[in-house]
This record gives structure tokens, C-alpha cells and sequence, in this order.
């Protein structure tokens, strides 16, 4: 599903020359779960950019479900995040103008999909939500705003789904409600999953763990 060819990333600071990320490889099977672990600043959520098409390495390839993504421009890698990827980040990321089931159909109705209403009410009701669609996140617990953005995320069934940090902004017993639902959602649509946690608890419940220092893979 995923393949990461000796990838480095760099950026120029007034210092000179940045190695975030040097010489990584990395290859994910579909429908596997998989935690990217390591320190503050370790290169993690930079690699999640990477494989999601979000950045460019500096050298080396990344393949997507078969594409080269390192080979496209950037509206051919948003055409293909559209068709593969979903997104859970730390921060919500919800339009506050909009409503829980608007927010779930936007990339539906942004995909041109005539049946966006349709799949974001299955999509609230497998995050138990239904009866919160028509609220604002303003008007939404940290828990229920994260459940409708984990709907957003699998309405388009992805065939990744990236989680960064999904717990961050959570209680401890609300956050494991979360990762719970992550899990569940991964089993029944079959979405390989990677997740960029600081916790081991969350790291131990995937398939397997990436654990980065310094930019590099160590374990």
C-alpha cells in the first residue's frame, strides 16, 4: 500500500542545511496497522506528511497503492489524496460555519458525489453521532468533535488513513474511546491505518511500530 525508497528530507535554516529525515525505507502491507513513535522532533509527523502526499522528499521515491506520488505535481498529488487518504489530525480541523453531517459531506460534495448527504449519515451513525448532526462544533464535546472529524476521515472509504496525534486534545478516558474507534473502523473497512503517537499504549495495539530518532529508523 505504502513504499518509501531511501527518502530524505531537508530544509535551509539560517544555521545551513536541516536533516529532518535521511535515508528512510519503509513499506506497508494493506489493511496493516502501523505507529510512528519516537522523541519531540524525531522526523514523525514529517514522515506522515511524506506518505500522504502532503510534502515532497528531498530525494528519494514514495509510492502510494501503486503511484509514484513523488512524480506529481501538487494538484496530481491532491487528486490522488481525494481518492486514497483520509486525515485525523490532533486538532480538529472542523468548519465551524458548518454542521456536523456538513462537515462529514464536504470532501463527498467537493468529489462531486450526488450521494454526499446519504454516506455522511452512515458515516455519524458508525461514529454514533446521529443525533448530534445538525449541532456546530461549537456546540460539541473535544470527543464528539474528534468522532465527527474520524467520519469525515472514512466517509470517502480511503484506502489509508493517517491519525497524528488523534488524542492529543483529549482526557485520557475519552482519547482511548477514540483509538477504540479507530481500530473498529480499520477491522470493518479493511483502511490501512498509521498512527504518529507519543504513546506506547496506542503504538502496542498496532500491528507494528516504526520508531524514528533523529530522522532516522531505529527499530
Amino acid at each position: 500500500m505504502l513504499a518509501a525508497e531511501n527518502v530524505t528530507k531537508e530544509v535551509i535554516s539560517p544555521e545551513g542545511t536541516l536533516t529532518i529525515l535521511a535515508n528512510v525505507d519503509v513499506q506497508i502491507a494493506p489493511g496493516d496497522t502501523v505507529a510512528i513513535v519516537g522523541a519531540s522532533g524525531a522526523g514523525k509527523s514529517t514522515l506522515l506528511a511524506l506518505l500522504a502526499g502532503l510534502d515532497t522528499p528531498t530525494s528519494g521515491k514514495i509510492r502510494l497503492n501503486g503511484v509514484d506520488i513523488t512524480a506529481l505535481d501538487e494538484d496530481g498529488r491532491a487528486a490522488v489524496r481525494a481518492q486514497q487518504v483520509g486525515f485525523v489530525f490532533q486538532s480538529f480541523h472542523l468548519l465551524p460555519s458548518l454542521t456536523a453531517i456538513e462537515n462529514v459531506m464536504l470532501p463527498l460534495e467537493l468529489a462531486g458525489r450526488a450521494d454526499a448527504r446519504t454516506l455522511a449519515e452512515e458515516a455519524l451513525a458508525q461514529v454514533r453521532l446521529t443525533e448530534r448532526k445538525q449541532h456546530y462544533p461549537r456546540q460539541l464535546s473535544g470527543g464528539e468533535q474528534q468522532r465527527v472529524a474520524i467520519a469525515r476521515a472514512f466517509v470517502s472509504r480511503p484506502a489509508v488513513l493517517f491519525a497524528d496525534e488523534p488524542t492529543g486534545n483529549l482526557d485520557a478516558v475519552t482519547g482511548e474511546r477514540i483509538i477504540q474507534l479507530l481500530f473498529e473502523l480499520n477491522a470493518a473497512m479493511r483502511t490501512t491505518l498509521i498512527i504518529v503517537t507519543h504513546d506506547d499504549a496506542i503504538a502496542k495495539r498496532c500491528n507494528r511500530t516504526i520508531r524514528i530518532d533523529a530522522g532516522r529508523i531505529i527499530a
